[in-house]
């Protein structure tokens, strides 16, 4: 495997799934999180109690995720990015996400179709970025004339 293109390609999926996630769970949908949450209490931490070198680890291994995939799967344009990333961003978070549903009171079915819709459109969206960063990664450069 290219460690490059590995490292390169998780680096940048894990810095635009924390982005990503701060635009859709933090401001986009947060609301709708509030309203769908379980009947377990005191659960979410407040932003300013965030612990975020562990958030930013879980996105790190998260873009990782996808450039492993991605490059033993030869995946290396913005479509098939984005086919593949949402792919795995839906398998993912219906595995957790339905898990959760059955072991816990953290949210509610609605907040769990929510969920994996989220997560599958950002993870289609990373996937398409990372995608098109692998392909730029060891292309030729066009000779000058």
């Amino acid at each position: 495997m290219n460690t490059k293109k590995f490292l390169i390609g998780g680096i940048v999926g894990g810095i635009i799934y924390f982005l990503l996630g701060y635009v859709f769970y933090g401001n986009l949908f947060s609301d709708f999180f509030v309203k769908n949450a379980g009947s377990a209490t005191g659960v979410s931490r407040a932003m300013d109690q965030f612990v975020w070198w562990a958030l930013a680890l879980g996105n790190i291994f998260g873009g990782f995720l996808l450039s492993y995939v991605f490059i033993k799967s030869n995946v290396s344009t913005v479509g098939s990015g984005l086919l593949t990333g949402a792919a795995i961003g839906l398998l993912m978070a219906a595995s957790y996400d339905l898990i959760s549903y059955g072991t816990s009171n953290l949210t509610t079915t609605t907040g769990v179709v929510g969920d994996i819709g989220i997560f599958t459109l950002m993870s289609a969206i990373t996937g398409a970025i990372v995608a098109w960063v692998l392909g730029l990664i060891g292309k030729a450069s066009p000779a000058r004339a």
